[in-house]
């Protein structure tokens, strides 16, 4: 039987979005711009990069311009970035995805994430106290140390990158200490499914979150392992990289996330993730979006014939011509010169006709193909490196 969180995660669809749009436009009010009457007008709003981010901080430090209050913690990511870090309960988020992966009272957390300058540690010991679990503030390294630990202690539960789990666990093995570790909850980087079923076969139930330092926890999974799903604190936008434009549901984008917390009030932050929506609800009951999980990085800066070609770049060639639907830069080599080919998603018929607006906003001449509408994939790609570089 599914135990939810709260009874957010079973409201219809409607009930959310009109409680996200009035949580929206007073993040908007705080930033101030002025609200918007659907969610869908996010789309018109700029997006914010962690390049954004990082001018602003420098010019206004620690936070930039951004209102951020009631915090208690100050967090620095590489760039540097300064991230808040709030004292309220689950500021970040993270009690949703804990208990979905079944971790609750009784639980003894091993939390391996680093609690030193970055707020993983922290966001993840924030979402144990949510759900009532107790806590080993372990970070990294000292295996043999983390090994007697979790012997010692008896804990229960492990959280941290999907790797250091069976780091632990070889350790535990060579010292002959037998562990009670059932249930692991991870973010951070990939879960690859062999090593989900390693920790399968040791009778550990590994799920994982998609969580940033500046945002908290956008999506996790439950027990159906059927994508991700979103947390109910957020607003999630997959749109065409280098462009705030929302993608048909199903096609891979970058994922841009508003974040209702009115404490710091990001809004149309550009994550630089490719995902995409997975159709349908869970069968856990949870009625909330889903995305496919992480699918790549949407920043596609490529060098060719010595340039860099960037992905804002094919947009505001898309942006010039109002017939075609999409673009895709690929890089080849002939021989051993870079060759670039650029592919048009038009009704048009005359190729030539776009090699000025090529020249001119990608600061190269390349070959010029034209597809017809709906010829090009829907993989989130609009810069392709087909060179080899074995």
């Amino acid at each position: 039987m599914t135990t939810f969180f709260d009874d957010l995660e079973t409201r219809s669809q409607d009930a959310r979005e009109a409680a996200q749009l009035e949580a929206l436009n007073v993040q908007l009010a705080k930033n101030g711009m002025d609200p918007v009457q659907d969610l869908s007008d996010l789309a018109a709003l700029p997006l914010l990069r962690k390049s954004d981010l990082v001018a602003r901080q420098s010019a206004n430090p620690p936070f930039g311009d951004l209102p951020v209050s009631n915090y208690v913690h100050v967090f620095q990511s590489p760039g540097p970035i300064y991230e808040p870090g709030g004292g309220s309960h689950d500021w970040w988020r993270m009690g949703r995805f804990l208990n979905a992966a079944g971790i609750g009272k009784g639980d003894v957390v091993q939390n391996c994430f680093g609690y030193h300058l970055t707020p993983a540690g922290m966001i993840f010991e924030s979402g144990a106290r949510a759900v009532g679990a107790a806590v080993l503030p372990a970070g990294t390294g000292q295996t043999e140390l983390q090994a007697r630990a979790a012997k010692d202690i008896g804990v229960t539960a492990y959280a941290g990158t999907p790797d250091y789990l069976k780091i632990i666990l070889e350790k535990a093995d060579a010292m002959g200490l037998e562990l009670n570790i059932t249930k692991a909850a991870v973010g951070g980087g990939a879960l690859f499914p062999s090593l989900r079923q390693y920790y399968a076969d040791r009778g550990i139930q590994c799920l994982q979150c998609y969580a940033t330092a500046d945002l908290g926890n956008i999506a996790y999974e439950t027990p159906a392992q059927e994508g991700m799903i979103l947390d109910e604190n957020v607003i999630v936008e997959i749109v065409t990289p280098g462009t705030g434009n929302p993608v048909a549901e199903g096609e891979v984008g970058e994922v841009v996330v508003t974040a209702l917390n009115p404490d710091y009030p990001l809004i149309r932050f550009a994550t630089g993730d490719l995902s995409a929506v997975l159709p349908g609800q869970s069968p856990c009951g949870r009625t909330n979006t889903r995305i496919k999980g992480w699918m790549g990085r949407a920043d596609q800066t490529t060098k060719i014939k010595g340039m860099f070609v960037r992905p804002e770049q094919v947009a505001d060639l898309v942006a010039k011509h109002p017939e075609i639907d999409r673009a895709r830069v690929i890089a080849s080599r002939d021989g051993e010169m870079d060759v670039m080919t650029v592919q048009l998603e038009t009704q048009g018929t005359d190729a030539d006709s776009y090699a000025k607006s090529v020249a001119d906003l990608l600061k190269l001449k390349g070959k010029i193909e034209l597809v017809a509408p709906g010829g090009l994939p829907r993989d989130g790609l609009v810069i392709e490196d087909a060179r080899s570089y074995d």
